[in-house]
This record gives structure tokens, C-alpha cells and sequence, in this order.
């Protein structure tokens, strides 16, 4: 079986500075420029989906090679909402959120709601489907949809024992053949720096001088990767939910890098952490708030572990060992509505009972494009090449964080056999002097990019703020805090910092009583602090209903995006369901 370049690493650091500082002098192209300069021109009109109305988008021709101007080019999918209160209009504020392999054409429409009142009414918010992804010039490596689902069904979202092993490494060989066979030079071509420099041209088109950019999640590193490919124009960047960019290029490594990309950020001890807290908090809860309580958090934390021994036995229906944990993992993203649909979940297999899947939406299927986070994560970031690596490294992570842990180390197993690698990826220096101070904001207990990656970020970025939730899921945007949104949209309109050590604490704790959702304290216009009793706030009354759908940031995972999508299958994919409906 063929695997092209397998076993060939990163370009070193000092090859990719000059190669990045040559595009830096590339001309008007790679350069990007207010006004539309460098040949991009976006031609807004009506979205076409229902999911889009009240949004407008174009698409962005850009070069493939951003060294070869002259060349190929492809398309990019974008999307805005114009500012809402349109006298009262700054600019433009770019948005990405996630993945990698996120589709901004998807997650803006999704997330919208989300955003600080002030933004959306003083800001065009705009996001796009980066190179190789979504509705923009795409990987994939199947020719329909139902070609997909059909490799698709049977590849689990780990393996278990050897001949699962063995199944689950050929199937990622089998894609990487197919993806080889598709457009080799698009594969090279969709690194995070390919889509840093995108953005600049995006920048220019809307008639920015400087980029103003909310990157949630792998959006992270794409702001970190803009702001030293091209400081003088980074503007005002918030990072929100971090990968540290020192263990994603893994300065560290040899030819055989020691560990999987997650075991570098530290995903799997994240997960665990936040597991652990989910438990602790419905142990303390009553059953009427968290119904997998069993009256404390040791008893609960048992409980879980046996439950998840008795599905290694016998699953419940198609819920497996492996679904569960995969499906656990997910729902730690988001605490309000997710935690409180975990614990009804792990009820109910407790109990037994298959958990409901929600209904397939009507229309067509779109296509899971679950290759897409693949194409981008393997070609720029390493990963052990050889397969037998991953049972050791599973050991190990299990060793550290539990089950969770086999979840993290195959989710970067496919790599393994990926035939591409990045021909301009970035991997330093993180720390150039850019126009404004970035601020960086991270919840203490993420699943996903833990705390200690936020700190990291802040760290390595020259003159960054750290701005901490303390607070539980992944993402303050996803996991709301008044605090955190005060200071973000007075960092965005006056360019004012958070005080040094600032903490934020969510509106909403998990399986809130009643009586403690209540208004969050005032937070003074000039100093960002808190008027009440401490910075942190308190919580809000707004949770969402059970069933919601929530956008999924690190990694992507194809069924929040596209609901039609088989959940529980493979490594990027999982579903919020509705419980007893």
C-alpha cells in the first residue's frame, strides 16, 4: 500500500521563517491591502440556505500557491451579518470558529446569538469556509455523500482490541489512498498559514487596514499564525479556547515525534479534568437537577466507571464502550445544555435504555466532509508514523486521564497514513511585536485546550493578556459569562486591556437551583471590574432547552454540523440528541 511521505517532518523552524518572510515580501497578492488590493473582490448578496436568512455572502478568489500568484486559484465560501445598528457602524470584525476544518458559512449563522449585543450592532461580522473545507474549494475524497456514509459506518470512534485495530488502521489507509487520488496539490495547499494569508486578503477586501478577528478553538492558532506572519496588521485579536502553538509544530521533536498532537496539548488531561468535575457537581446535586446523581461525587464518580464496565461487556443496542465515551467527551464542550443532557443519557444506558437519536433533518444530506479536519491537522501538525505507536500511546494516556484518553490518542492515528504534508506550514516564532496586544481568554476547566494552553498562548505571544473564566466547557463564547463579554467589547471598541490577573466566573454554574440564577453584577465602563461583590459575576437566567444544537469547535465533529450525519462514527463525530422525546 502506498503512503506517500509518511515519514517525512516539518520543515525546520529557520526553513519556515524565511520561507514565511519571503511571501511576506511577495507583492500585492500575499500582501492584502485596505480596499480590496490584491485581487480579491467580494460581491455580497442573499444567503441561499434558511439557516443563512438575515446573513449575505460571496465568494473570494485566491491563489492555491500563495508563492505562485499567477497560478491556480480557488474559492472561498464567505459570509457576513452587517452591523445592526448601521449609524453606529466601526468596521468589520472576522470570526472563525474552529475545527480545524470548521465552516464559518455554517458556524456564524449557528453562533450569532451568541455575540455581545454592542458588537453586532456596531460591527459587519464576517467568517468564511476556509481553504479546503465546507462550500469553499474542498477536500474530498468520496463522490457523494452516501459514498461517504457508507465508508463511514462501520469505522468506530476508537477501536477496541486488536482486530479493531487492525480495521480501524486500514480504513484511514483506504482514505488516504482516495484523498491522494482526489487533488494532490490542494492537500499541500490548506495548512493554517495558507488560510492566515487568505485572511489577510479577506482583510483588504472589506476595506480594513487592520484585522479584527474572534477566534475561537483551532481559530486560535489560525490568529496566533496571522499575527506573526503579519503583526503590522494585526489589529485587535481575541483567542478564545487555545492551542498552544509550541506543542501543535512540536519544536521539541525529531524525525518520530514521542506523542500524538493531543497528548502534546494536553486534550486528554482537559477532558479528564472536566469529567471529573461534571461528576463532582451531580454527586452534589440533587436527582431533580442532575439525574445520574447518586448522592455524592465519590458515589457518582463510581457509578460512571461502572457503567462504563458493564458497556465494555454488553452495549446497549448501538451504544458501545466507545460511543460513550466519545459521546461523554463531546458533550463536556458545553455545559448548558449539554451537561444536563450527558447525565440523561447515562441515566438512561444505566437504566438500559437506548437513548433517543434525534429525527434527520428534512432535505438533502450535505456532504460530512470529516476528511477536511484530517487535511489540514495531518499535513502540518506531527504525528507518530507508524501505527503499532498508537496502542502504546493509548496505554499511556489511559495511564493519565482514564478512558478519555483513547479517544484522544486515535483521533490522530489516521496521520499515520495521511499522504500529504503542508508545503508553507508556520512554526515560528510566536512572539513579533503586533500592531495591538492580543487578548487571550480561557476557561480554567476546558476539555478540550486546557487551561494551561491558554497560558501557554499568553506566554508565547509578545504582549498578550490573559483573561481567565473560571468556568467549565470549552470556550467562554460557548459558555457564557457576562464578566468576559464586558471585556471583550470594551477591548474591541477602545482597545483597552483586561487588568492584569483579571478572573470571570459564567452566568451560569452547572445544574444551577433557581435561586442562584441571578443578574450578573454591573462592570464599571472604565476600569472593566466588577461594581458587585467581585469580578467574577454571577449567573444568568437564560439556559438553553434540552436538544439544542450546539456548534462543536475542537476538533470538529462532522454530526453537529451536518445533523443528518450517523452519530457516534469515527473520530470526529458525535450528536447532541434530544432525551425522552
Amino acid at each position: 500500500m502506498r503512503r506517500v511521505g509518511r515519514q517525512t517532518p516539518l520543515r525546520s523552524t529557520a526553513g519556515a521563517l524565511a520561507a514565511a518572510l519571503l511571501l511576506l515580501s511577495a507583492g500585492p497578492v500575499s500582501a492584502g491591502g485596505p480596499g480590496g488590493q490584491g485581487g480579491v473582490v467580494l460581491r455580497w448578496r442573499a444567503c441561499p440556505q434558511e439557516a443563512q436568512a438575515g446573513f449575505e455572502c460571496a465568494v473570494a478568489n485566491v491563489p492555491l500557491d500563495h508563492a505562485d500568484p499567477g497560478g491556480r486559484t480557488i474559492e472561498l465560501a464567505v459570509i457576513r451579518h452587517r452591523a445592526a445598528d448601521p449609524a453606529r457602524r466601526t468596521g468589520s470584525l472576522f470570526f472563525n470558529p474552529g475545527g480545524p476544518g470548521g465552516p464559518g458559512t455554517v458556524g456564524l449563522p449557528q453562533l450569532y446569538g451568541k455575540f455581545p449585543q454592542e458588537l453586532k450592532d456596531r460591527y459587519d461580522i464576517v467568517s468564511w469556509d476556509p481553504r479546503g473545507v465546507g462550500e469553499s474549494t474542498a477536500v474530498r475524497c468520496f463522490d457523494s455523500t452516501e459514498q461517504a456514509a457508507a465508508w463511514h459506518e462501520d469505522v468506530p470512534p476508537f477501536p477496541v482490541g486488536e482486530q479493531e485495530r487492525r480495521a480501524y488502521t486500514a480504513a484511514y489507509e483506504n482514505l488516504a489512498e482516495r484523498c491522494e487520488l482526489r487533488d494532490p496539490a490542494l492537500l499541500r495547499h490548506v495548512s493554517t498559514a495558507d488560510t492566515a494569508r487568505d485572511l489577510d486578503l479577506l482583510r483588504g477586501a472589506v476595506g480594513e487596514d487592520r484585522l479584527l478577528y474572534w477566534g475561537i478553538s483551532y481559530g486560535t492558532l489560525l490568529g496566533a499564525t496571522y499575527a506573526n506572519l503579519f503583526p503590522e496588521r494585526a489589529g485587535r485579536l481575541v483567542l478564545d479556547g487555545n492551542v498552544d502553538p509550541q506543542a501543535w509544530v512540536n519544536h521539541s521533536a525529531g524525525s518520530e515525534p514521542e506523542r500524538n498532537t493531543f497528548l502534546r496539548l494536553g486534550s486528554h488531561l482537559g477532558s479528564a479534568d472536566t469529567l471529573g468535575q461534571f461528576l463532582d457537581h451531580c454527586g452534589r446535586a440533587p436527582v431533580s437537577r442532575c439525574v445520574f446523581s447518586a448522592g455524592s461525587p465519590g458515589a457518582t464518580r463510581a457509578k460512571y466507571e461502572a457503567l462504563l464496565e458493564r458497556l465494555a461487556e454488553r452495549p446497549v443496542d448501538s451504544w458501545t464502550y466507545a460511543r460513550v465515551v466519545s459521546e461523554v467527551r463531546g458533550e463536556l464542550y458545553t455545559v448548558h445544555p449539554g451537561w444536563t443532557g450527558m447525565a440523561e443519557v447515562l441515566q438512561a444506558l444505566w437504566e438500559g435504555r437506548a437513548p433517543q437519536d434525534p429525527p434527520a433533518p428534512a432535505g438533502p444530506a450535505r456532504y460530512p466532509g470529516f476528511e477536511q479536519s484530517l487535511a489540514v491537522l495531518c499535513a502540518e501538525s506531527p504525528n507518530p508514523a507508524l501505527p503499532s505507536r498508537y496502542t502504546a500511546l493509548e496505554q499511556q494516556a489511559v495511564e493519565q486521564a482514564g478512558a478519555l484518553g483513547r479517544w484522544w490518542v486515535w483521533a490522530n492515528e489516521p496521520c499515520a497514513a495521511w499522504p500529504a504534508r503542508a508545503a508553507d506550514p508556520y512554526t515560528g516564532p510566536w512572539d513579533r511585536a503586533t500592531a495591538h496586544p492580543v487578548l487571550v481568554v480561557n476557561p480554567t476547566h476546558d476539555p478540550s485546550t486546557p487551561y494551561r494552553a491558554g497560558q501557554a498562548m499568553a506566554a508565547e505571544l509578545d504582549g498578550a493578556r490573559l483573561l481567565t473564566l473560571d468556568g467549565y466547557g470549552h470556550t467562554a463564547l460557548d459558555n457564557p459569562s457576562t464578566c468576559v463579554k464586558r471585556h471583550v467589547v470594551r477591548y474591541f471598541l477602545t482597545g483597552a486591556l483586561p487588568p492584569q490577573d483579571a478572573r470571570c466566573a459564567q452566568d451560569t454554574p452547572p445544574f444551577a437551583a433557581p435561586a442562584e440564577r441571578e443578574q450578573s453584577p454591573a462592570v464599571s465602563a472604565v476600569t472593566g471590574r466588577s461594581t458587585g461583590a467581585g469580578e467574577a459575576g454571577s449567573p444568568s437566567r437564560t439556559v438553553a432547552p434540552k436538544g439544542t444544537v450546539r456548534f462543536p469547535v475542537w476538533p470538529l465533529r462532522s454530526a453537529d454540523l451536518f445533523p443528518s450525519w450517523p452519530t457516534g462514527r469515527g473520530p470526529y463525530v458525535t450528536g447532541t440528541r434530544t432525551i425522552g422525546g
